[in-house]
């Protein structure tokens, strides 16, 4: 040791730190453990030393002892665009402030991928995992249950499932949305939709669009479905095909509101008014839908209360609580000004 007590030439250890900061090092330990338990004035002093050495706890060792990593995995579909932020952002706020650190993986909605990232996740000791929708092989949720695993599943709702979720029914959600379309008038329907294959959020909104227009006595053959991955210009792309398409429909419902941004956009570059001319909707209620001109009738869905849900979730699952819980988050629609009856 240096004369300012500082180690040199070596990582410095927790009783480098308590040194440091004249504590114990089991009060060093119960602060970089739980926080909660030490007074303000110590904690701050034992922060200070701690970033003073460059001290890094030992979190192999820490884990061999625990046989825990405090780690969590997550594996969305998509980074490319806004839809699952808002939910990841308060799902790792949640983890972190019980001491958890979050690993993030994008499948890029490819189901071989998804089960790499899956295994290798496992296999690099994560201590559970956070998983969008339920459609997967099932040999991976008993790869999972022998591994010891727990997994959460979000953005669906099926009361049914085997599998703990948090989540809403995207098929009433959407139903609801498609219920108020006809209510307004319109029978001529388009949809803008991700691949619906090994996709239950999007089956299940096609499915609630279908059910509405069934019960409205609408010719199934008057909605028109176009799949498409996610993207503003791919919504404006597919826009152009809903235009061209011999009996024009009045409405765009979109799967998401990036989609919806991009078929207004279009629409608008090709002279359209909305909604004068064309109706369109979207799916989700992420921060573009508030600021698109015009303003995007949508779902309001609580992302943020579905990411600290599913947080508190798995971690008590971790602890061998709640191990079976089915959480639903109810959605809303957010009537703007995008949707208009239509003028035939």
């Amino acid at each position: 040791m240096n004369r300012d007590d500082t180690p040199t030439e070596r990582n410095p250890t927790l009783a480098d730190v308590a040194r440091h900061a004249k504590v114990s090092t089991a009060t060093v330990s119960r602060c970089l453990n739980s926080p909660e338990r030490v007074v303000e004035k110590t904690r701050t002093k034992v922060l200070n030393a701690v970033r003073e050495l460059g001290y890094t706890p030992n979190f192999n060792a820490r884990a061999l002892a625990a046989k825990r990593t405090n780690t969590i995995g997550a594996i969305i579909p998509t980074m490319e665009n806004a839809i699952f932020a808002r939910g990841l952002q308060a799902f790792q706020e949640e983890l972190g402030r019980n001491g958890i650190t979050l690993l993030v993986a994008s499948s890029s909605y490819q189901a071989d991928t998804e089960e790499e990232q899956i295994r290798s996740l496992v296999s690099r000791g994560a201590d559970a995992l956070f998983l969008i929708g339920y459609n997967r092989d099932p040999k991976i949720y008993d790869f999972l249950r022998r591994q010891g695993v727990p997994a959460v599943v979000a953005w669906v709702f099926d009361q049914d499932a085997v599998v703990p979720t948090v989540g809403f029914d995207n098929f009433t959600a959407m139903k609801t949305l498609a219920e108020q379309v006809i209510a307004m008038g319109h029978r001529r329907i388009a949809t803008i939709t991700a691949a619906v294959h090994d996709n239950d959020r999007a089956s299940e909104r096609l499915r609630g669009i279908r059910a509405a227009m069934a019960e409205a006595d609408i010719p199934a053959e008057q909605l028109s479905i176009l799949e498409t991955t996610y993207g503003i210009d791919e919504g404006g792309a597919a826009l152009e095909k809903v235009l061209g398409l011999p009996d024009r429909p009045t409405v765009v419902m979109c799967g998401n509101d990036v989609l919806a941004v991009g078929a207004i956009a279009r629409a608008k570059e090709m002279g359209l008014r909305i909604p004068d001319d064309l109706s369109v909707t979207g799916f989700d209620d992420i921060e573009i839908a508030k600021i698109s001109s015009p303003t995007l009738t949508t779902v309001h869905v609580p992302h943020r209360r579905m990411g600290k849900e599913a947080a508190t979730l798995l971690i008590d699952m971790v602890n061998d609580k709640d191990t079976n819980r089915k959480i639903l988050i109810e959605t809303s629609l957010q009537i703007r000004d995008s949707l208009a009856p239509p003028r035939d």
